[in-house]
């Protein structure tokens, strides 16, 4: 059977209590996902396993789905078959442990063989008891020997035993991500654990940590979890947090943001609360990723110095320059009593300050003026720029007028 609670945020929550049930939506899903072509190809003694049943107790099931099946044995020959039979694409990921992935248009699949003879010994060793909860395809019956839907229903992330988590660090960051998108409560002997073994995640490959990071600053709740991951100090093996600041982004005001900019711009202010910019050059984060962050953390320890009422034109127009293309990221810096006219204002197109351009060319300005290429036709352009920006430059004619002004004076004196 199911129930219907009211969850901490007053919303409507599904708690399921009867595994024939969980068996029949699971039968159900495989038919409405359009997968149930593939499971003739899978041997006697397969199991369905993992984040696939999770999701679907969670309605969180998407177009794009990630199936984990665990057969008996022969795992790359099956993978092979499948990929030609059905014109997936194959992709061997552990030959040893016998891991493959067949990717298909809407969703791809991973197939790994058992490593015991028994399958709970398989699902004890899982990270998470969340993602320990198998199906069978042969009886069509749950099997959950971690109390792993009872955790669901509680939302709770736990582990079976602390040596999964050393088994493969990664999951420390795991928890994290699940926490983020998920929203769930992580046990408190599990922190207390991770806490002590943190530094355990030096042993991992920085594109692994790469990927994590990237699922916990893309998570609905990743605002609450990068205040956790900065107070245990999760990046110690990386970076000191001596003289570490850590601004908790209380002022956010999330509200104002719409859909598409959150989804862009706040993973790269989490990104850069949990992590200094040598620590994003270590763990091989992209070079746009790695500039753009460099010019957020430049402009928000001026913010932190001097407050925006008192910056001056050129350090408004210099920080509108430098960050145009990310300037929603800054806002979420500011007091919230100044950022819904900073997005407003940065949405429209036509905004000159918030959006600087140059309204005459180098090549224009040296048909009028004995300048050559050079820091002093930079300075002039700038100078220009500047002008425009704050409305004293109305058109062509103007703008060089003024360029002949400012020549005038700053161009070198001749003896």
């Amino acid at each position: 059977m199911q129930m219907h609670i009211k969850d901490n945020e007053n919303q409507t929550k599904i708690l399921f209590t009867d595994n024939t049930l969980i068996a029949r939506k699971i039968d159900e899903s495989i038919k409405i996902y359009k997968w149930d072509f593939l499971l003739p190809a899978f041997p006697k003694g397969s199991f369905l396993v993992g984040g696939y049943i999770r999701d679907l107790l969670l309605n969180r099931l998407n177009e794009s789905l990630d199936v984990d099946i665990v057969v008996p044995r022969n795992a790359i020959k099956i993978g092979k078959n499948i990929s030609r039979k059905f014109n997936g694409k194959y992709i061997l990921l552990d030959k040893e442990r016998e891991v493959v992935r067949i990717i298909f248009k809407s969703f791809s699949i991973d197939i790994a063989a058992q490593t015991s003879k028994l399958l709970n010994n398989d699902l004890f060793s899982r990270d998470f008891t969340i993602n320990s909860i198998a199906f069978s395809f042969d009886s069509r019956t749950i099997i959950d020997p971690t109390n792993g839907i009872n955790d669901i229903n509680k939302s709770l992330l736990r582990t079976y035993s602390n040596k999964n988590i050393l088994d493969d660090p990664l999951r420390i960051l795991r928890c994290f991500r699940f926490k983020s998108e998920i929203n769930f409560d992580i046990d408190l002997e599990l922190l207390e654990f991770i806490k002590i073994n943190k530094n355990t995640l030096n042993q991992v490959s920085y594109e692994r940590i790469q990927y994590e990071i990237k699922r916990i600053i893309n998570g609905t709740e990743a605002l609450r979890v990068i205040s956790t991951v900065n107070k245990l100090k999760i990046f110690s093996f990386l970076q000191s947090y001596e003289n570490y600041f850590v601004n908790e982004i209380n002022t956010m005001h999330r509200d104002i943001f719409q859909k598409e900019e959150i989804e862009k711009f706040l993973p790269i202010v989490f990104l850069n609360e949990i992590l200094d910019l040598n620590a994003i050059k270590q763990l091989k984060f992209s070079r746009s990723v790695f500039l753009n962050s460099g010019l957020l953390m430049k402009w928000r320890s001026k913010l932190i110095k001097k407050s925006i009422s008192h910056w001056t034109e050129m350090e408004r127009f210099n920080l509108h320059k430098d960050l145009e293309d990310y300037l929603p990221a800054f806002i979420s810096y500011l007091p919230k009593t100044f950022q819904l006219e900073w997005i407003t204002r940065w949405r429209d197109m036509e905004d000159k300050l918030f959006h600087p351009s140059n309204l005459i060319n180098g090549d224009n300005i040296k048909k009028y003026l004995p300048i050559s290429d050079g820091p002093l036709l930079g300075s002039l352009l700038a100078y220009l720029s500047m002008e425009l920006a704050y409305d004293r430059v109305l058109n062509f004619d103007d703008a060089i007028y003024k360029a002949k002004q400012w020549f005038k004076q700053n161009a070198p004196k001749c003896d």
